[in-house]
This record gives structure tokens, sequence and C-alpha cells, in this order.
């Protein structure tokens, strides 16, 4: 890889380092509590930040390496997306996401194990940046890198 193309991975990788750390935050900090597909949405950035580590570092197969890269930031906006789609209410809660309904008269047992789940819903949106959700800020960020990652694959040869 040349000098450009390691500046740009080294940068890519602040941000992903970044977006977890900040995801931390909101999460331990200011305590707002994430439901299962925020969770699942950090997956691929830390999948991601291992494989650019490893262009970086051992520079094992990193042609491979950055077409794998531009595949998981796909998968990362593919869930980004979906998230999306159930906070604006356009796709249904999946089980995924899904909290336990209570019945009418729930019992004292019911209601303790339902607050000991602390399963929050993916329909919530509990926080916002200038008025966007997370899951809508990480699905154009996530098709950014993929397409990023994309180029670099398609012009690796040009820039060796």
């Amino acid at each position: 890889m040349n000098k450009n193309n390691n500046k740009i991975l080294i940068f890519i990788l602040l941000l992903l380092l970044g977006s977890i750390l900040l995801a931390f935050y909101i999460e331990y900090i200011l305590g707002h509590k994430p439901c299962r597909l925020c969770i699942y949405q950090r997956y691929p950035y830390y999948v991601s930040i291992l494989l650019i580590l490893n262009i970086l570092v051992i520079n094992k197969y990193p042609k491979k390496t950055l077409f794998g890269l531009s595949i998981i930031s796909f998968i990362g906006a593919s869930i980004a997306f979906y998230h999306f789609g159930i906070e604006q209410g356009f796709i249904n809660e999946s089980l995924v996401c899904e909290t336990q309904k209570l019945g009418v008269n729930p019992t004292k047992e019911e209601i303790l194990m339902q607050l000991s789940k602390n399963t929050i819903s993916c329909r919530d949106i509990t926080f916002r940046v200038l008025g966007f959700s997370l899951a809508s800020i990480n699905t154009v960020f996530s098709l950014v890198l993929s397409y990023i990652f994309f180029k670099l694959f398609k012009n690796y040869e040009i820039n060796r």
C-alpha cells in the first residue's frame, strides 16, 4: 500500500475507534441504554478495526482485506438501515428487538423479570445528534466507508 492509502486507512481507523468510544460514552457516561440492534451495529466496526490493523501492521492480503472491508461496511449499513426503518415505522420490529408484552394484570414476578432483562425497544430513539438518530448516521457513514474501501480495492494495483 502506498503512503496516501495508509493515511486514508489510519484516518478511517481513528474514526472507527472514535465511533466506538463515543458509543460507550453515550451508553455508560450519559446513561442511554442501547437496544440489541445498536449493539449489533458495533460488530462491523470491531471487525473493520482488526482488518485495518492487519493491513497497516501485518500487511497480509491487503487487496482481499480491502474487499472484505467493503462488504463488512455494507453489511453494517444494512443493519443500520434496518434499525432506522424500525425507528421510522416502515419496518416492523423483529424478534431481535421486541420487548416482552406484559398481560393486563401482570404479576410482581413478571414485572421484575421484565425489568431485570432491561430490554430496550429498537423503535425508541434515546439519543440524537443534530436531530438524527445514531442508526441513520451509521447508515450513511457505513455506506461511505463501503464505497471508500471498494475504491481502494479497485485501485489497489494502480496505487501500489
